[in-house]
């Protein structure tokens, strides 16, 4: 896949903000600031400054370089050109994330009040949210989407499994932004771990049961590697 240099200009202003917002605020913030929040919103966690201020836009740095790369290293990555459009979006809609979170730690940080877990419960419902209206133009590849043995062994397992991730995708997301208003806090990580697994779990099954009944299992064209 051909990388489009201009689309990549907006993702190094966003890497390159965070590590400038770090640089800012350093001098303003003492040696042990919040780095983790529970359920109920509260500061359970303390870091010194190097994992408060530079970790998050080190791992931005990391995951933009790794999706930037990925359709390099792809064995089978003749079907990247075919859903470059829909890979772009979920490139952006991982960054944006990061920097929204990264942006309100500061904030935190600096003594902003408001309820953390709430407004990263929301960022995160519309990350899933992208990602489930993305998720059904996903084609064929090695590193991004369902990739079980069975959609890399049936075509008709890979289209069909990545309708349903994408509708799940989109209704998880939903829930997520359902539940910012509400006062769960002591439910809430069980919440969440219910709502992951499902997303999580359901597809695999289904990519199997589709991959079962399919009567060709021909593979995916572009998986393999070429």
């Amino acid at each position: 896949m051909k990388i489009n240099w201009r689309m990549e200009v907006p993702q190094w202003l966003m890497v390159a903000a965070m590590f400038v917002a770090a640089i800012v605020v350093w001098p303003t913030v003492s040696s042990r600031i919040p780095v983790h929040w529970n359920s109920a919103g509260k500061v359970d966690g303390y870091g010194g400054k190097a994992e408060g201020l530079l970790l998050l836009p080190v791992i931005a740095l990391g995951i933009y370089l790794l999706l930037l790369f990925i359709p390099r290293i792809d064995p089978g990555r003749a079907n990247y050109a075919q859903f470059s459009g829909p890979y772009l979006i979920v490139r952006y809609a991982v960054l944006v994330m990061m920097a929204a979170i990264y942006g309100i730690s500061l904030m935190a940080i600096k003594g902003v009040g408001f309820d953390m877990t709430r407004v990263i419960l929301g960022i995160i419902g519309l990350l899933f949210i992208v990602l489930g209206n993305v998720m059904g133009k996903v084609r064929p590849n090695w590193f991004v989407g369902v990739r079980t043995p069975w959609t890399l062994s049936s075509k008709r397992s890979w289209v069909r499994t990545h309708r349903l991730a994408g509708w799940l995708f989109t209704l998880a997301g939903l829930i997520f932004l359902a539940l910012v208003p509400v006062n769960v806090s002591k439910a809430l990580p069980v919440i969440i771990f219910c709502v992951v697994g499902v997303v999580a779990v359901v597809p695999i099954v289904y990519s199997y049961i589709e991959w079962r009944n399919d009567p060709e299992k021909s593979p995916p064209s572009g998986t393999l590697p070429g």
